[in-house]
């Protein structure tokens, strides 16, 4: 089991000892029932306490990595290995790396760098105006503080959110929103409603990965469409409606996660004409529209929510917190929605949706916008130039948002890339994670915000290294 401690660093042992572990057992390096190192023999090789060894290999187990067996050591775990198509609801979840990759975004501790990282940094929300709100909310509304919000969502946050639809050129009245407890919440409520195990949606590849383990909890069967700068191949799509029947097709218009980029108008124009042709619904994904200071074209606007369910949120850009989303569709499908919303959770947050709403009718949030935006094209722009001074490639260059889509010409699979940045307390997502069933691929997605420092710098180097 090759791996490299260095006792110099500030990250610690335990942390560099999981992350290389990690990534030797994710790029197969390690094989499901291989035995590790005991505990002693690994602390002797590498001239280290005990302690460290131990911890590590805890934490290993407690994620499914590791089979502890008493009186043994410590096996790679079965559930890391492939299972077949088929595989339906927990086990097909259990056998890719979605869950994995979707609680590994809340392990944030000070001394790891995680450069794949979906949020925005503290330092650029607007605390101040968020407390600012709550204390509003409070004085003006106190039973927010105590009662659940009606499942449509508060009448003046939908009055608001049809505003910020419009900016988009989406036309939708208030009968045609409702407000989520997320934007995941809204992808659960579109699930829930419009699909049953077994049915096959089209999906994006690369795309959003928790998107993905959501559908195979529910056995949806997923069919991947590759993502090319303009968005959809369209002719790829074409290929994949002779042979398949999708009930929906789920995408991102403007900064696609994980590659940054927008669907082109015609692209959009095109699909919608497929959507017409071979009767399935398009699932726009629009989380990070409010970092789009100019609007481009979205699908809803052009179909005027006939044959596409438009979902958004705050979280991205206002606060993770306090947790809001929205959907917008056609009236109908709304009032379905809200009575699944009532089972499933009865009402949203009260509180919540009148803090977001102090922020929009105070202006606060378009100043945070503002602000929020500049940032974001600075670091871009900054991002950008940096991989390509020490050899990444970039997929396409965004106009806006925080990822980019980067890949080092020579080596195939990034599952590489995982290993040597644990050993510098940085944590990087194989670009395996983003994709339907978790093929290998090149490419990495970084958060541009996080990049210009001097330790992330010093991993792009070594990784572009790789490539020969």
């Amino acid at each position: 089991m090759k791996i490299t401690l260095d006792v110099a660093t500030s990250t610690p042992l335990t942390e560099q000892i999981v992350g290389q572990v990690e990534a030797l057992i994710l790029s197969r390096e390690l094989r499901v029932g291989m035995r590790l190192p005991s505990i002693r023999k690994f602390a002797a090789e590498h001239n280290i306490s005990r302690f460290p060894v131990i911890e590590a290999y805890d934490r290993l187990a407690t994620r499914g990595l590791l089979q502890p067996k008493h009186g043994s050591g410590y096996y790679v775990a079965e559930q890391f290995e492939k299972a077949p198509r088929a595989t339906r609801g927990l086990d097909a979840i259990r056998a890719t790396p979605e869950s994995d990759q979707i609680l590994r975004q809340f392990e944030r501790p000070d001394e790891v760098l995680n450069l794949s990282i979906g949020f925005i940094p503290e330092a650029w929300r607007d605390v101040e105006g968020i407390a600012q709100a709550i204390r509003q909310a409070s004085r003006t509304d106190a039973r927010s503080l105590i009662d659940y919000a009606i499942p449509q969502g508060d009448p003046q946050l939908r009055l608001q959110i049809e505003q910020r639809l419009a900016f988009v050129g989406v036309a939708a009245e208030p009968q045609n929103i409702m407000v989520t407890n997320s934007a995941s919440e809204a992808l659960d409520l579109v699930v829930r409603m419009l699909l049953k195990p077994g049915d096959t949606v089209f999906v994006e590849d690369p795309g959003y990965f928790n998107l993905f383990g959501l559908l195979k909890l529910q056995g949806i069967e997923l069919v991947g469409v590759p993502r090319l700068s303009t968005g959809p191949d369209i002719e790829a799509v074409e290929a994949l409606l002779i042979e398949h029947r999708p009930k929906l097709f789920f995408l991102n218009t403007v900064f696609h996660n994980p590659t940054g980029t927008n669907v082109a108008p015609h692209v959009g124009f095109r699909l919608l004409q497929l959507a017409q042709e071979h009767d399935f619904m398009i699932v726009e994904d629009d989380v990070y529209a409010d970092f789009q200071a100019i609007p481009t074209q979205r699908l809803a606007s052009l179909d005027r929510l006939t044959r596409v369910v438009y979902i958004g949120g705050f979280s991205k850009s206002l606060s993770s917190s306090l947790r809001l989303g929205y959907i917008a569709a056609e009236a109908g499908l709304v009032k379905h929605f809200v009575e699944v919303k009532a089972l499933t959770s009865l009402g949203g947050t009260r509180f919540s949706e009148r803090v977001v709403a102090a922020l929009l009718e105070r202006g606060t949030y378009r100043k945070h916008l503002e602000r929020l935006r500049r940032r974001v094209n600075g670091a871009i722009s900054t991002a950008v130039e940096l991989l390509a001074s020490v050899g990444w490639q970039v997929f396409d260059e965004p106009c806006g948002g925080t990822l980019v889509w980067a890949c080092v010409p020579g080596v195939p699979n990034s599952d590489v890339f995982v290993a040597e940045a644990a050993r510098s307390g940085i944590t990087v997502q194989p670009g395996s994670y983003y994709r339907p069933h978790g093929e290998p691929t090149p490419w990495v997605r970084f958060n541009t915000a996080y990049l210009d420092n001097e330790r992330a710098m010093g991993f792009l180097r070594r990784a572009a290294a790789l490539g020969g």
